[in-house]
């Protein structure tokens, strides 16, 4: 006996696996070479289209923003989890997500703001773009 799932029906998995990361010099290379970026406050979100039909993600927190590995860690693990809540929304793009100011647990409802509005600004410039073509 097998159950077959209507795919309209089907739940979005949420899940974060090794294919939605850039790990790799180059990709990062090729996503700088691209030389396309929005900021705000905290954040710059380079990016960069892909061939993959699915959104990657790259993290960059300096020792200059944040000195001790655990800051650092929890900016990552911070923009990790928003990727992953917000990977439906995204295009194919690589995007290298670079923490430009320093931020606390007392700033996470500012940067979870401040990561959606980018991201709708992303979404516009990507509309435009193919509305110009």
């Amino acid at each position: 006996m097998t159950i077959s799932v209507n795919p309209v029906l089907a739940k979005p998995k949420f899940g974060f696996p090794n294919r939605v990361r850039i790990i790799k010099t180059d990709d990062f290379s090729s996503v700088f070479n691209f030389r396309k970026r929005i900021s705000g406050h905290y954040l710059a979100i380079h990016y960069q289209y892909n061939s993959l039909n699915t959104p990657r993600l790259g993290l960059i927190v300096g020792k200059k923003i944040a000195k001790r590995a655990v800051d650092r860690n929890y900016m990552k693990r911070v923009l990790r989890e928003q990727f992953r809540l917000h990977q439906h929304d995204i295009a194919s793009l690589d995007l290298v997500v670079r923490v430009q100011r320093a931020y606390e647990p007392g700033d996470y409802p500012s940067l979870v703001g401040e990561f959606c509005e980018l991201l709708q600004k992303l979404g516009k410039q990507i509309e435009k773009r193919k509305s110009m073509s």
